[in-house]
């Protein structure tokens, strides 16, 4: 194996450019990236670099000369069009190819629209540059309205209202971040945006996005509402980034269907928001669009590529920032989980939970308690019973069911 091609060069590209020179492979190393701009960390996106407190170059996730020391060609501002997987070549957006012996694809994702999303006014945000164009939008003091009431949907919901704009946040489910934490954690959620004044609209799907002149001016709802808006921030999930792959041969479902090594192919592995594998520590199959997750599969990608065959089984763990408040979350949440909460109270706004799912603890969440939450961390993956935490006399003094 002479030649590595790696598409995608956000966090987990650069991941793996990283372990396989980290290991001493010194063959040719290519790194393809759609954004003409270097690697960068994409959680502060919807946080420093939206309020103003980062400059766009805090969020670089590697200096030039950090690049330069990995010694891998990077071509930057060139859109990976298509796989062929039998001559094992990557051809370009301008039709160039690039030849390799193993790959690893780390394309992402891309947001979601609705209809009317090209409107003037109408923001997603995925990229610098959308971080960048929805911040200046918001420096003219608009009326927001953001649609989707997920974690980006939330995050951008508190960075806005952080401003002083008045915010309206619409959510076709019951509750925010419902998925994947269920509605009583959600009610907290929302609880925790209305404190702060952001104006909730739950449980009302978006009929349509009006406008005048091709700039959006409101948004309209199923049951009639119509919410005036200057800006409307689009935050309605996301799909894999899998489209250059379409005839290449590779399984698609809800991303690039991998095994537990993170092998879609002989040779060629996936790694990060685009790759759907099966996590043996859980026995099902998953895809996460969680950072942490794009660093650690892709260092395992780039392992197996180079022959570790060692299964790929974390427990993710995830974070969201809002407001003076920090959830944090390792394992999964499936529906219908139990929850129990197993230290200090939703009142006080500093407490641990954890969940439970056919007689297993699968999932801890902590609000504003990160010690408590790393030391409940070991019941999910020690696969823990779901009576364990009754063994736990230190976390037990505020159980509720």
């Amino acid at each position: 194996m002479n030649r590595i091609v790696i598409v995608g060069a956000s966090a987990a590209g650069l991941a793996a450019v990283e372990t396989i020179r980290r290991r001493g492979w010194n063959g040719h190393l290519t790194l393809i990236g759609e954004e003409p701009r270097p690697p960068y960390d994409r959680p502060p996106l919807s946080k420093q670099i939206l309020t103003g407190a980062w400059e766009p170059g805090r969020a670089f996730l590697r200096s030039e000369q950090d690049l330069a020391r990995l010694k891998a060609d990077l071509r930057l501002g060139q859109r990976a069009a298509a796989l062929d997987v039998r001559r094992r070549r990557v051809r370009l957006g301008d039709g160039e190819t690039v030849a390799f012996d193993g790959l690893i694809i780390a394309t992402g994702v891309a947001p979601r629209r609705l209809p009317g999303g090209d409107l003037a006014g109408v923001h997603v945000l995925r990229t610098l540059d959308d971080a960048l164009a929805l911040r200046a939008a918001l420096l003219a003091g608009p009326r927001v309205v953001v649609v989707g009431a997920g974690f980006l949907g939330t995050e951008v919901a508190a960075a806005a209202r952080t401003t002083g704009l008045q915010v309206t946040v619409v959510e076709p489910e019951p509750v925010p971040v419902g998925r994947p934490f269920g509605d009583r954690i959600g009610r907290l959620v929302a609880d925790l945006h209305g404190d702060h004044g952001t104006r909730l609209r739950c449980g009302v799907p978006v009929h349509r996005l009006r406008d005048s002149g091709g700039r959006v001016t409101g948004v309209e709802l199923a049951d009639g509402t119509v919410l005036p808006a200057d800006v409307v921030v689009l935050a309605v999930g996301s799909t894999p980034a899998t489209g250059w792959l379409t005839g290449a041969g590779l399984s698609r479902d809800d991303g690039v269907l991998c095994d537990d090594l993170c092998r879609a192919a002989p040779g060629i592995y996936a790694a990060g928001d685009v790759a759907s594998w099966r996590n043996p520590h859980f026995g099902t199959r998953m895809r996460l669009e969680h950072r942490m997750n794009a660093t650690e599969q892709a260092v395992a990608a780039a392992g197996n590529l180079l022959g570790d065959d060692v299964p790929f089984a974390p427990v993710p763990y995830f974070w969201t920032d809002q407001y003076e408040t920090r959830i944090q979350a390792y394992g999964i949440f499936p529906p219908g989980a139990d929850l129990r909460i197993l230290y200090g109270t939703p009142s006080d706004g500093h407490f641990a939970a954890v969940y439970g799912h056919h007689g297993r603890v699968v999932g801890v969440l902590g609000w504003n308690a990160p010690r408590q939450v790393r030391v409940l961390r070991r019941l999910v993956v020690e696969r823990a019973p779901w009576t364990a935490f009754t063994a736990r006399p230190a976390l037990r003094p505020a159980i509720v069911n």
